[in-house]
């Protein structure tokens, strides 16, 4: 199963469990006995898994921060791990190849976000795996080569290419890549944009 596949699975389940919520159908999914108390917190649940994926530590921050109580919330957390609506190794394999993809973020990025979503070690290694060094150089290669075209004149002086340099490293210093490459890489677009512009 591809990983869109997976994801449009994911979000047919929740069209389902929110279908069966507003019809008071709700096989399976609830415990009849507690519903009462865990109905305003699923319906809060699987509206902000609605909106986009979310781990389970900032699923459970965001419906404490809403007041419910917490023995509530992490009933409803786990039926909602038990049907697969929330997995956190789904969770950061997607986090992982979006960001990388869309966004051009380093691995080590990645881990930090991953870190602060609350996942956990061994899942966010599994996750970074699919990030090949070498598909980290050539992310980072892309982005430097885009902001070194950003350059129209050959910089007058040490002092404005040495500007210039700064600029292209701070464009995967941001995105969190080592700095021996960032540094390496940069110089080398830059270099390239001057011979260009030669």
């Amino acid at each position: 199963m591809t990983s869109d596949s997976g994801q449009q699975a994911t979000l047919e389940k929740l069209r389902r469990a929110l279908a069966d919520y507003a019809e008071g159908q709700t096989p399976g999914l609830f415990d009849h006995e507690a519903e009462e108390a865990k109905a305003p917190v699923r319906k809060r649940a699987l509206g902000l898994l609605d909106q986009r994926a979310r781990s389970q530590h900032e699923l459970r921050t965001r419906l404490l921060a809403a007041e419910f109580e917490p023995v509530v919330v992490d009933a409803v957390l786990e039926d909602l791990v038990g049907v697969g609506l929330l997995d956190d190794a789904h969770f950061a394999q997607e986090w992982v190849r979006q960001r990388h993809a869309r966004r051009g973020k380093s691995a080590r990025a990645l881990d930090r976000e991953l870190v602060d979503k609350g996942v956990d070690a061994d899942t966010r290694a599994l996750a970074l795996e699919q990030i090949e060094p070498s598909d980290e150089e050539a992310t980072a290669r892309s982005l430097v080569a885009k902001k070194a075209r950003s350059i129209h004149e050959i910089p007058a002086s040490w002092s404005e290419r040495d500007k210039a340099l700064r600029r292209i490293v701070g464009v995967l210093a941001r995105r969190g890549f080592n700095e021996g490459m960032s540094l390496r890489l940069a110089r080398e677009a830059l270099e390239e944009r001057i011979n260009e512009l030669s």
